[in-house]
This record gives C-alpha cells, sequence and structure tokens, in this order.
C-alpha cells in the first residue's frame, strides 16, 4: 500500500466529534482526506469496551476504538495503545497534541512520518501541579526532536517552536471554523435574554482565562446588558468557582455547561459580544468560532488573541479596563457594529475551514511523498 495514501490520527477522543477543539478539527481533516481519495484511520477513545481494539468504519471514515477510563491515567493508557497499534501501519501518522509524546516517538522507529500539532504550551498552564507541568514539559522535548515536522496554529507557538527545532520543519496552520450567518432565538430568550443585548463568555473556569476579573468588572454596577457565562461549576469543591459565583451574583447568568453545539451556536450569534479571557495558548477554537458567528470581541490583551482576532476589537489588561469597554458595548454604537464587520473580515481572510484543510493536506502530501512508499 501506498504510505501517501493513507493517514493515522492520534491524540483525540475521536469521531464523530463531541468534546473539543481537536475532535472536532479530527473529524473535518478525516472527511476531508477521504473525499480526496486516502484511507483514512481514526483512533477513539470509550470509557467502557472490550479488551481489544475494535475496528469499525464510520461514513467512510475507519476507527480503531479503545476502550480506556477518561482521566489522566486512562489518556496515556489510551494513547500508548493506540502508538502500539499504528506501530504496526504504513501512512502519514498525525498526533494532535503532544502530551504523551514519550509514546508517539516510538512511531518514527517504522519510518512512518509523524506530524504532530504541538497545541499551546501546556506546562505554562497554573491548573497542572509541578509533576504534571514537568511531564508536560518533558513531552514537549520529546516531540518536538522527534517528530518528521511541528505544527503550530500560532506564529508565537511558531516562535516558541524554534527554541526545540529548526525553522524548517516548523509549519504554522491555524485552527478553523464554520461561518455562522443564522440561529434560532428560542435557545436566548429560553434563558432570559434579549438577542442582541447580552455578552457570553464560553470556556473553562479557571484563573488564566480571566473568567473573575471579567466577571467582577460586569458586576460592579447596572448596565442595560446582560452577561451569561458557560462553562462548568463545583461550587464548594473549588475555591476559584466560589469567587466566581460571589462575584457575579444575581447579575450574571451561570448555566454551567452546554454541551448542545445548536444552543451553544445560537447562544453566540445573537450576543452583542464575545467575552475572551484566554492568556495562554495558541489559536483558541472558541475564539475562532466567535469570529465565525461574527461576534465582537473583548478580549485579553496579549499576543495570542491579537494576532487570532486582529484589530478593532475590544482589549482589556484587568477589570477596570475590562469595565470601560463593558460601558463602550452597553451603548450598542458604531465602535460595536465595527468590531463586528472586522471580527468577520478577520475569519473570512484568514480562519475558514476549507484553505487551513488544503494546508493539512498538502503537509501530509509532502510527508509522505519525502518517505517513499511502504
Amino acid at each position: 500500500m501506498n504510505n501517501e495514501r493513507s493517514l493515522y490520527i492520534l491524540g483525540t477522543r475521536g469521531v464523530p466529534a463531541a468534546h473539543g477543539g481537536f475532535e472536532t478539527f479530527a473529524q473535518r481533516f478525516a472527511l476531508h482526506m477521504r473525499d480526496q481519495g486516502w484511507r483514512v484511520t481514526v483512533y477513539c477513545q470509550v470509557d467502557e469496551g472490550p479488551s481489544e481494539p475494535v475496528i469499525d468504519e464510520w461514513q467512510g471514515v475507519r476507527r480503531v476504538t479503545m476502550a480506556a477510563n477518561s482521566g489522566a491515567v486512562g489518556t496515556m493508557k489510551f494513547d500508548w495503545a493506540c502508538v502500539r497499534h499504528a506501530m504496526n501501519e504504513r501512512g502519514v501518522m498525525l498526533v494532535l497534541g503532544y502530551n504523551t509524546a514519550v509514546f508517539s516517538a516510538f512511531l518514527r522507529l517504522t519510518g512512518n512520518p509523524v506530524l504532530t500539532n504541538m497545541d499551546g504550551i501546556e506546562w505554562k498552564r497554573a491548573k497542572w501541579p509541578w509533576h504534571g507541568r514537568l511531564w508536560l514539559y518533558l513531552n514537549e522535548w520529546v516531540g518536538a526532536l522527534t517528530s518528521t515536522k511541528l505544527i503550530a496554529d500560532h506564529p508565537e507557538i511558531a516562535r516558541h517552536l524554534k527554541r526545540r527545532r529548526s525553522e524548517r520543519d516548523i509549519v504554522m496552520i491555524p485552527y478553523g471554523a464554520d461561518a455562522v450567518t443564522e440561529a434560532p432565538t428560542e435557545p436566548v430568550v429560553a434563558r432570559g435574554l434579549t438577542p442582541g443585548n447580552y455578552v457570553i463568555s464560553i470556556g473553562r473556569i479557571e484563573p488564566e482565562n480571566n473568567i473573575l476579573p471579567m466577571i467582577q468588572a460586569f458586576a460592579e454596577k447596572p448596565r442595560d446588558l446582560a452577561f451569561i457565562c458557560l462553562g462548568k461549576l463545583e461550587p464548594g469543591k473549588n475555591a476559584y468557582h466560589d469567587q466566581v459565583l460571589a462575584a457575579g451574583g444575581d447579575r450574571v447568568i451561570f448555566p454551567g455547561a452546554i454541551y448542545d453545539p445548536q444552543i451553544v451556536q445560537a447562544l453566540r450569534f445573537h450576543a452583542a459580544a464575545y467575552c475572551h479571557g484566554h492568556s495562554v495558548g495558541g489559536t483558541n477554537p472558541s475564539l475562532v468560532e466567535a469570529l465565525g458567528a461574527g461576534n465582537a470581541i473583548i478580549a485579553h490583551d496579549n499576543v495570542y488573541n491579537r494576532w487570532v482576532a486582529g484589530e478593532g476589537q475590544f482589549y482589556f489588561k484587568d477589570a477596570r479596563e475590562c469595565s470601560v469597554i463593558f460601558d463602550q458595548v452597553a451603548q450598542k454604537g458604531e465602535a460595536l457594529a465595527k468590531a463586528k464587520a472586522r471580527a468577520n473580515a478577520r475569519f473570512m481572510d484568514a480562519l475558514q475551514w476549507p484553505p487551513i484543510l488544503q494546508d493539512y493536506q498538502r503537509l501530509c502530501e509532502t510527508s509522505s511523498v519525502s518517505t517513499g512508499k511502504g
């Protein structure tokens, strides 16, 4: 079999997508490559099932499903099982994330090209304990040194990777999204909101995402504007969550995590602006999706968000600056209208799925040709 026609996607929970950005990408790219005539295999994780891999087909994509518990240990077991299986295969290995690069490094022993999307700088995230950060730091190095090519989803991540690897081995391809031009208003009204008269935050509620400063800025005084904050909350178990809830009081709506994509899309589409406090990472999928929905952006001021969202958006460094922005957005004036228009222009220019998938395809084709046939 010609390995340039076979693709193996590792590192996600699999398809169909139901969890996060990497899963969404895996699904989109698998179907794209299927349509280009490639034989595509995606490794999938389930919590319960047979001890042996289950192989089936989904929409023309081959799936190899492994049973492993969720959580760090279960994910490590799953990743190792996937690598062992993939070592007997021939083709381009696309690994999404480097968290277990010490395992995926074994794929190079087979002579297969290994393309690794290096995600964000995971070991810098405050949520990990010291030993977790050390593990991630070591795996970043291993992934950088053993992969055939490194994929950075943001120019800043590419610059970071140049400290580990030659620039010629690094390819910058951002994350993508679909344009959203309409959405029902029922999910909005059902949550007591008025279309166009609220801001929304979607993401993990943790310090590095600056949820607390945004909530504090919004709740400090009344405005003709609502705030809905989507994300899993564990009051009584998580001190930061307790702080966020206390700060929001009765001025912020906390529905918890919502996993129905149609509801989330409707809530995002009809918002006056999308609030994005993320301070660590590369091209964040939720921010790209907000741009695809034509949202004005209220974002933490850092190199990651400024490159993704572009000029003409609202950026803040602290709660005081964020409060001033909420005042501007509540006026629903020209600045807000311009931000929406620029968000749409930025999305159309650089963050749509079709050209991004084509960039990945070209990388796979170049990598597979350079290694010959298996």
